[in-house]
């Protein structure tokens, strides 16, 4: 991939041991947005990920070992400020989110800094349960008061981010998963990010087997709401932003996107 962008967005993929999903996602994406770049970052797959992503079209970021989401995720920040992107948004080396969306959940951030493709939200027949629905709920409420805007679904990870935000996700985005999407939510409101939320569906996963299970669900429940702890906890972070880089709420009113 060069560095001259063609759209300005870049399209991140975390993928670990992905080979079986990766190349169908790479071309599908690559067929509905191809004026965005893609970026698949490598998160040390002990299988063929990085070269069926590569032969699929991708720009390839391979890591020497295993850092998880949120490492893979600040890593594909970095590229993208380094390269010069303006946005850039997350999708799932899975195929689980759909490629009609991206766009959708991009026009967020006329309005905001942070636009997040959000399940909940009126749109298809995503549905989770349990323990795991209930965590989803309390953090969505929480974090909506923190927001001061109606969020529905704060964990999802089919998230963009304009050039401010993705300043404040290079210093302050955590590498463990769960934190990667809800503390890093947080810290960016409480550094001043607006966020509005836009209805997305999910597709089945091409590949594998999502891992719930009750045991599962209990652990999410708990994590969620120590990270939500920590995370509210935090003082407000310094954030060294171009000022004079307009910013989205200031042109246009803050809320969800309709559909």
């Amino acid at each position: 991939m060069s560095n001259k962008t063609r759209s300005g967005t870049l399209i991140i993929m975390p993928a670990w041991n992905e080979a079986e999903a990766i190349g169908n996602t790479v071309r599908e994406v690559r067929r509905v947005v191809p004026q965005h770049d893609i970026l698949v970052v490598d998160d040390g797959s002990h299988d063929d990920t990085a070269a069926i992503a590569e032969e699929a079209g991708a720009a390839v970021l391979r890591l020497p070992f295993n850092l998880g989401v949120g490492g893979a995720m600040r890593t594909g920040f970095k590229y993208a400020i380094r390269h010069g992107y303006t946005s850039a948004i997350q999708v799932d080396s899975d195929g689980q989110h759909d490629p009609h969306d991206i766009d959708r959940v991009l026009a967020g951030l006329r309005t905001a800094d942070i636009s997040i493709g959000a399940r909940f939200a009126g749109r298809g027949q995503y549905d989770a349960k349990g323990p795991r629905r209930w965590a989803m709920t309390v953090l969505a409420k929480v974090i909506s008061k923190v927001a001061r805007t109606q969020l529905t679904d704060v964990t999802s990870g089919f998230r963009a981010a304009n050039e401010r935000a993705l300043h404040q996700y290079i210093d302050h985005f955590p590498v463990e998963y769960l934190g990667d999407t809800i503390d890093s939510l947080v810290v960016a409101i409480k550094s001043g990010c607006k966020v509005v939320q836009v209805p997305v569906e999910m597709k089945v996963r091409q590949a594998g087997t999502p891992s719930h299970s009750p045991y599962k669900a209990m652990i999410y429940l708990a994590r969620s709401g120590l990270v939500l702890c920590f995370a509210l906890a935090r003082r407000r972070p310094r954030v060294q932003i171009d000022k004079a880089t307009p910013r989205p709420g200031d042109i246009a009113g803050e809320g969800s996107v309709p559909a």
